[in-house]
């Protein structure tokens, strides 16, 4: 029997017009521009704004875009899966959410939530889908507004975060491209490092809690980045022993946007140079569960069929993954 393979056959990609850069969040509090851009490498980042607006508002052009290229009946999509730490809201899912607007009617679907590592949980878990021969047509989409849940007098948080959408259309193909191996990975306890102290059930909403501001992501970034410079590399770096690839096989790396020196750092693991590299955090910062969707979305034309790809993610919880996808069609 041949093996059935889940092929990215389409991606789209989403983010607001609105740019917030360095220069404005120098008005904001005690930062500049040098400063950020030298420990981060981020210059700005799109903020969603408007009355009303959530993460379903960027998920859906994401995917109509994948609808229009593909030339697809909403209503032919199999299953949805979102990769979100912000959703619309606690319930339904957000996934529910995007069919119900893009008029997905036959699709089910549901929410991961893996914080940055969402992406690769969720393209895994609809892989699985696709490989069992059970769905045809899955999509992927990682979508976050983390200004919905940033402070903004918070320097250490603020010029980091981002909000965008990324979407992948997974399908069935027998020709060996599509997700070829996947290494992730969890360690609770590092939680304390990276969280939301409240809105969960162990600490309900109150005005106690929205006085003390426990709403907002915290970060000790000391800490998270340690983890992520180790983490993230010797991730990336096992996935291409594990499978016999050099740095000669491997085309692009499409790494998480966290850190201009976290994704350095895994590069130099890899053996990879600069050239190889998807890199948008300058424009972007870091989106959470879109960045890696939103790299495969902007070097989409670049990409030719056969390309090996290295994917690697770390974020909050902790978790962080890598994954070998061989890409299945020509973006030109």
């Amino acid at each position: 029997m041949t093996k059935i393979h889940a092929a990215i056959t389409s991606v789209g990609g989403f983010v607001p017009e609105y740019r917030l850069t360095n220069q404005e969040l120098e008005k904001m509090v005690d930062t500049n521009d040098e400063w950020i851009k030298t420990r981060t490498g981020i210059e700005e980042r799109r903020i969603l704004k408007g009355e009303g607006k959530a993460s379903s508002d960027m998920a859906v052009p994401a995917i109509q875009e994948i609808l229009r290229k593909k030339n697809l009946d909403p209503k032919d999509i199999d299953c949805i899966i979102c990769a979100t730490v912000t959703p619309d809201m606690v319930f339904p899912a957000t996934a529910n959410i995007v069919a119900d607007k893009l008029g997905a009617t036959n699709a089910w679907g549901f929410d991961l939530s893996a914080a940055c590592s969402g992406f690769l949980f969720a393209l895994t878990t609809g892989a699985s889908f696709i490989e069992s021969g059970r769905y045809k047509k899955v999509i992927v989409v990682g979508v976050d507004k983390m200004s919905s849940i940033i402070d903004y007098t918070d320097r250490n948080t603020c010029i980091i975060f981002g909000d965008g959408a990324g979407a992948i259309l997974l399908e069935p193909g027998t020709e060996g491209y599509g997700l070829r191996d996947a290494i992730l990975k969890s360690d609770g306890s590092g939680r304390e490092f990276l969280h939301m102290k409240a809105g969960g059930s162990l600490k309900p909403a109150s005005i106690d809690t929205v006085t003390a501001r426990e709403h907002f992501a915290y970060q000790e970034g000391k800490t998270v980045f340690k983890f992520a410079v180790t983490g993230m590399a010797d991730v990336a770096a096992q996935i291409m022993e594990r499978n016999n690839l050099t740095a000669d096989d491997i085309a692009w790396l499409a790494p998480h946007q966290a850190n201009l020196r976290i994704i350095d750092a895994t590069a130099n693991r890899m053996g990879l140079p600069k050239e190889k590299v998807m890199i948008n955090i300058h424009r972007f910062g870091n989106t959470t569960a879109a960045t890696i969707p939103l790299c495969l979305w902007e070097w989409e034309k670049q990409l030719k069929k056969g390309d090996n790809i290295i994917l690697a993610a770390f974020g909050g919880g902790f978790t962080w993954g890598s994954c070998w996808v061989k890409w299945g069609y020509d973006g030109k």
